[in-house]
């Protein structure tokens, strides 16, 4: 029987898919480095396929640090290769494999972005937002979205790595908005792509999402109608910054159980429009209902409005929701 490595590997080794994973990078990114910069490590499998050793991946790390402050790929190289580690032993003990289902791995790796204690795909994906890495950012997406689930995947990966995104960008002036932007993007389309097909709706059970008349932040609601929809629960999505008078024309037409006003900042939260949803009603007299209208949002801090729900995250929402759509 093979010994385990320093890492707890029976194999004493990590493919090129495994490495590509841990660095948020694609597959054909690590061969080519390989191949161009001479990168790669000096064993094979039986198979001839490589084995990545803990120092060939601490090497790439320092690569890809290296790339995402802007240096061009051949000096980056250049550099990683002069700064290799020389002690194996030591740096394969900070390496560990990914495990996706596992227990939540932590990780403080340098990124160039301040991501603190987070799990190890933040890494990746900041990495792969730095670079402009479309096709790396969305295989990363849209695996931990399949790994963790929709609420976890955006909880515990995804909108740290935006903030830590959007934390940059306010320190460096406009210096780092194509990356806010394109990562925004990305897991806009992650998100929407891991929906299941619609499910049929009856007569008062469904959701209505929206931004408030303003806002722009889209993406924790898109999260939740994602989950919800994860559910087998029917929504209907309104997007950006909805006129009040559209927003009451689609209660109106729907006759929702319950409708979400997603408020990012308290400029765009409005008590009375809250209150003016809430208390819409439809149907026959004698039987005539309204919705239940949920406030989400950091915006709704501090406004308190009588029969309208605060929850205060994407897992209280997401219960507050089916409760009232299931009841």
């Amino acid at each position: 029987m093979t010994p385990p490595d320093a890492t707890g590997r029976q194999d004493a080794g990590f493919t090129t898919g495994e490495v590509a994973r841990r660095l948020g990078v694609a597959p054909t990114t690590v061969r080519s480095w390989d191949r161009r910069y001479g990168l790669g490590p000096p064993l094979h499998t039986g198979g001839k396929h490589r084995r990545w050793t803990a120092a060939d991946i601490a090497r790439l790390e320092r690569m890809c640090a290296l790339t995402a402050t802007g240096l061009p790929p051949a000096e980056a190289a250049r550099i990683a290769l002069v700064d290799q580690p020389t002690d194996g032993a030591t740096t394969a003990k900070s390496v560990t494999p990914a495990r996706p289902r596992g227990p939540i791995a932590r990780s403080r790796a340098r990124t160039g972005l301040q991501l603190g204690d987070v799990r190890q795909e933040c890494r990746g994906m900041a990495r792969a937002a730095l670079r402009l890495d479309s096709g790396a950012l969305d295989e990363l997406l849209m695996t931990v979205i399949a790994d963790y689930g929709v609420v976890a995947a955006w909880n515990e990966v995804i909108m740290p790595t935006l903030q830590a995104v959007g934390r940059k960008w306010e320190s460096a002036g406009e210096k780092y908005v194509e990356v806010e932007h394109f990562l925004s993007w990305h897991v806009s389309g992650a998100l929407r792509r891991c929906v299941p097909p619609a499910v049929p709706e009856r007569s008062g059970g469904t959701t209505l999402l929206a931004c408030v008349p303003g806002e722009n932040h889209t993406l924790p609601l898109e999260a939740l109608a994602a989950a919800l929809a994860g559910r087998g629960l029917p929504v209907r999505m309104f997007g950006a910054a909805l006129p009040v008078e559209a927003l009451v024309e689609a209660v109106r037409r729907t006759g929702p159980a319950a409708v979400g006003l997603w408020a990012q900042s308290r400029t765009t939260a409005s008590r009375p429009l809250a209150h003016h949803v809430a208390a819409m009603e439809w149907g026959v007299r004698g039987a005539r209902r309204s919705p239940v209208v949920l406030a989400l949002g950091p915006g709704w801090a501090g406004h308190t409005v009588p029969g309208v729900l605060r929850p205060s995250g994407l897992s209280e929402a997401l219960t507050a929701f089916e409760a009232v759509v299931t009841r």
